[in-house]
């Protein structure tokens, strides 16, 4: 097997890395572009020094264009946007995704609270792929199906293995994005769960900051 060359910089060696054991995963194709790590971040800094294949930029506030357009300005990289669907919802909810994907994200993605009508309605308006977030074995996966979610984003904590089995169950074919933590060994069990892709939470600025700041102390 060819050894796979490899380029960096002096100045771009700290990066955000990925753990390799995603990469044995399935991905998911979205227009020719294959996916398989999402960062789950809306941290810029982190967001431009990362070797994942995608963005995830949800966040736990009313979703504001403004936030969203500066996160795609600043990407290198594709960006799915977190598009409310809880507090947030209806039409306000279609605006903000038609929004997004006028200004070049990949996907949007819907909080768990999400009724099935919105992402009927939502279907019909955009021509990006729709991501449901799911927590619970008790979420209506078939009415998602249904209603023509695209992606399944999985956010169980230590069920999440046992969802994605749940939605395998219901539809083989259906793509699945999973929140597995940071382990090799809960990433493997996703996988082999049957999550297509993996959803990645890195560091904060602050952890990658510590041996920085410990080095500076010490010189």
């Amino acid at each position: 097997m060819k050894k796979t060359p490899r380029f960096t910089s002096r100045l771009r060696t700290n990066i955000v890395e990925v753990p390799e054991i995603i990469n044995t995963c399935s991905g998911i194709y979205v227009f020719g572009q294959l996916l398989k790590s999402f960062l789950f971040s809306t941290d810029v800094a982190i967001i431009r020094n990362t070797n994942s294949n995608a963005i995830i930029a949800v966040y736990p506030f009313t979703p504001q264009p403004l936030i969203s357009h500066a996160l795609i300005l600043a990407a290198d990289k594709p960006i799915f946007c977190g598009v409310g669907g809880g507090i947030t919802t209806g039409d306000r909810s279609i605006d903000l995704a038609i929004d997004a994907e006028f200004q070049g994200a990949l996907g949007v993605v819907l909080n768990k609270p999400t009724p099935n009508d919105l992402i009927k309605r939502l279907k019909e308006k955009i021509d990006i792929p729709v991501v449901i977030t799911v927590v619970s074995e008790n979420d209506d996966i078939e009415g998602r199906i249904k209603a023509g979610v695209d992606i399944f984003n999985v956010s169980g904590a230590e069920k999440t293995s046992d969802i994605i089995k749940r939605i395998r169950d219901i539809n083989s074919d259906v793509a699945i994005i999973a929140t597995s933590g940071r382990s090799d060994d809960t990433i493997q069990l996703a996988i082999e769960s049957g999550a297509n892709a993996i959803s990645y939470t890195p560091p904060t600025t602050a952890e990658l900051f510590k041996d920085i700041m410990i080095r500076y102390r010490n010189e």
